[in-house]
C-alpha cells in the first residue's frame, strides 16, 4: 500500500508511544528481579501471587495470538461464517484450564517449591531425567515453531502498516520483544499482558462497530455475503471445508487439549488465592469469547468492504487493511496496537518458557546443579535473547498463512504434554515409562499424521495422536513397577 509521509506518521506516533510503553515494564520488571533473593523464581514465574484479574488477562493475552487476530480473521475472510462457528469451540478455553488444572496444580506446584511445569513432572515422575529431557526438547522445539508464527505476524503487521520490507518489519518487531523479555522475565510478561489484553478488548470493540457501520448493518452485510457467495453464509465454508468431524476435533485442539500448552499450564500455578482463580475463569471465559466471536466476524463482514485482498499481501493482513481503510491514520495506528498487543502477549510468553526449559529444566537441574544466582541471571538473559535471534532467523522466510503453522506448534505441544499433566495429577498408577511411551508415540504419530494423513477419519491429527498416546501411556504404565510410595504421598497425601 502506497502511503503518505504524513499518515505513516500519524500512524507510526502511538504504535511507537506502545512499544516505549512496553520496553518500560521489561526494564521496571528486571529492576525487581534483580532485587529478589530467589532470581528463578521471579525471572520465571513471577513469584506466582497475581489477582484474578491479572491472571485473566494474562491467559487471555497468551492465547490470544497471531493466529487469532490475523490468522483467523483472513481465514473467516475466506471461509465465512463457518469459520467463526469453528472459532467459538475457544470459547471455555480459560474455564477449561483453571477448572481442570485449578487448585490441585496450585498446591502440588507451591508443595514442590516448582518454578516450571516441568519441575511439577520431575517430581511426579520420579526424577526419572529421560522424562524431563523429552518433555524440555518437545517443549523448546514446538514452543519455537510458535515463536515463529508470532513473529511472522508481527512483521506483516508492520509491513502492510508502513510499506517497510518485510524484513526490516520482523527486525523491529523481534528487536522489541527481545528487549522487554529478556531484561524483565515474567513479571514483564504478565505486566504487559494485562495491559495488551485490555488494548485487544476495546480494539475489537471498535473494529465490530467500524465494519458493520461501512457494511450497512448486519442484515445488509448478509445480504452482500450471499450474493459474493452462498457457501459463505453455511456452516460448512466454501467447498465443504469445514465437515462435521474436522470442526468437532477443534474442541480437541483449541479447547481440551490447551491443557496440555505449557504456557497455559503456566497460569493455572501463579494465582494468589481460589477466590482469584475463581473470578480469573469467569472474567477469562467472558473476554475470550468476546475476542474469537468479534475477531472472526470482522473477518468474514471484511468480505464485503474489501472483495479482493491487494496484489502482494495475503488474507492474513486483513485486520489491518480495514484499518488503514475505514479509520483516520491515527485512530488506525491506536486500533493497530491490539494486533501488535495479541502478538506480543504470546509470543513472549512462548520465548520465557523456551528459556526456562533450557535454562532451569535441564542446565541447572542436570549440567550444572551448583551454579550461583549471578551465572543462573545471565544465562537466563543470554538463552532468552539467544532464543529471540533464532527464531527471527527462521522467521525471514514466512509461511504462507500464519494460522497453519500455530496449530501445528499447538498440537506438537499437546502431543507432548497432555497426558503427563492429566494422568499425572488424576491418576495415581501413571508413571515414568508411560510417560516416555506417551511423549514418543503422541509426538511422532502427530508428525507422522500432519505429513501423510491430514484428516484421519475426516478429524484434525491431534484426535488420532492423542489417542494413541494415551494407548501408549495406559499400558506401558500397567506393565511396568508403580511410582515410589513417595512419590504418592507427596501428590495424594496417602
Amino acid at each position: 500500500m502506497n502511503l503518505t509521509r504524513e499518515v505513516l506518521m500519524q500512524i507510526w506516533i502511538p504504535l511507537l508511544l506502545y512499544l516505549a510503553v512496553v520496553i518500560y515494564i521489561g526494564l521496571y520488571s528486571s529492576k525487581i528481579a534483580r532485587k529478589e533473593k530467589d532470581f528463578l523464581g521471579e525471572y520465571f514465574l513471577g513469584r506466582a501471587n497475581f489477582g484474578g484479574f491479572v491472571v485473566a488477562m494474562t491467559l487471555v493475552a497468551t492465547y490470544v495470538s497471531a493466529s487469532s487476530y490475523l490468522g483467523g480473521p483472513g481465514a473467516a475472510y475466506t471461509q465465512g461464517l463457518g469459520w467463526v462457528l469453528l472459532a467459538m469451540t475457544q470459547l471455555p478455553a480459560a474455564y477449561v484450564t483453571l477448572g481442570i488444572l485449578g487448585k490441585r496444580f496450585a498446591i502440588i506446584s507451591r508443595k514442590v517449591r516448582a518454578v516450571t511445569l516441568i519441575d511439577v513432572l520431575r517430581e511426579r515422575y520420579d526424577n526419572n531425567p529421560i522424562v524431563v529431557w523429552l518433555a524440555s526438547l518437545g517443549a523448546v522445539i514446538f514452543l519455537m515453531v510458535a515463536v515463529v508464527a508470532q513473529f511472522v505476524g508481527g512483521a506483516k503487521l508492520f509491513q502492510t502498516l508502513t510499506g517497510l520490507p518485510y524484513l526490516w518489519g520482523l527486525l523491529l518487531f523481534g528487536g522489541v520483544v527481545l528487549v522487554y523479555v529478556t531484561w524483565g522475565g515474567f513479571r514483564a510478561v504478565v505486566l504487559s499482558d494485562v495491559i495488551q489484553g485490555v488494548v485487544m478488548f476495546f480494539g475489537v470493540i471498535l473494529l465490530i462497530f467500524m465494519v458493520f457501520y461501512k457494511a450497512g448493518g448486519t442484515y445488509n452485510a448478509m445480504q452482500t455475503l450471499g450474493k459474493i457467495n452462498p457457501e459463505l453464509l453455511t456452516p460448512f465454508g466454501v467447498k465443504n471445508f469445514i465437515t462435521i468431524p474436522w470442526i468437532s476435533s477443534f474442541w480437541i485442539l483449541v479447547c481440551i487439549g490447551i491443557i496440555g500448552l505449557p504456557q497455559n499450564a503456566l497460569r493455572a500455578m501463579v494465582y494468589k488465592d481460589s477466590k482469584s482463580m475463581h473470578s480469573a475463569m469467569i472474567i477469562g471465559t467472558i473476554v475470550v469469547g468476546f475476542l474469537m466471536l468479534g475477531l472472526h466476524l470482522v473477518g468474514v463482514v471484511a468480505r464485503v468492504i474489501i472483495p479482493e485482498i491487494p496484489k502482494g499481501l495475503t488474507n492474513d493482513t486483513i485486520i489491518p487493511l480495514l484499518a488503514l481503510n475505514l479509520l483516520p491514520p491515527w485512530l488506525a495506528g491506536l486500533l493497530l496496537a491490539a494486533p501488535l498487543a495479541a502478538i506480543m502477549s504470546t509470543v513472549d510468553s512462548q520465548l520465557i518458557l523456551v528459556s526456562s526449559a533450557i535454562v532451569k529444566d535441564l542446565y541447572l537441574n542436570y549440567i550444572n546443579p551448583k551454579a550461583d544466582q549471578r551465572k543462573i541471571s545471565r544465562l537466563s538473559m543470554l538463552f532468552t535473547a539467544l532464543v529471540s535471534l533464532i527464531v527471527i532467523l527462521f522467521a525471514i522466510k514466512p509461511p504462507s498463512l500464519i494460522i497453519w503453522i500455530n496449530l501445528y506448534a499447538f498440537g506438537g505441544l499437546e502431543a507432548t504434554f497432555f497426558w503427563l499433566i492429566i494422568l499425572g495429577l488424576y491418576w495415581k498408577r501413571a508413571n515414568a515409562p508411560g510417560a516416555i511411551a506417551s511423549i514418543l508415540v503422541g509426538v511422532t504419530s502427530f508428525i507422522l499424521l500432519s505429513q501423510y494423513w491430514k484428516r484421519p477419519f475426516g478429524t484434525h491429527p491431534i484426535v488420532l495422536t492423542l489417542v494413541l498416546g494415551f494407548i501408549a501411556f495406559y499400558i506401558v504404565s500397567l506393565l511396568t513397577k508403580p511410582p515410589k510410595e513417595e512419590t504418592i504421598r507427596k501428590f495424594w497425601g496417602a
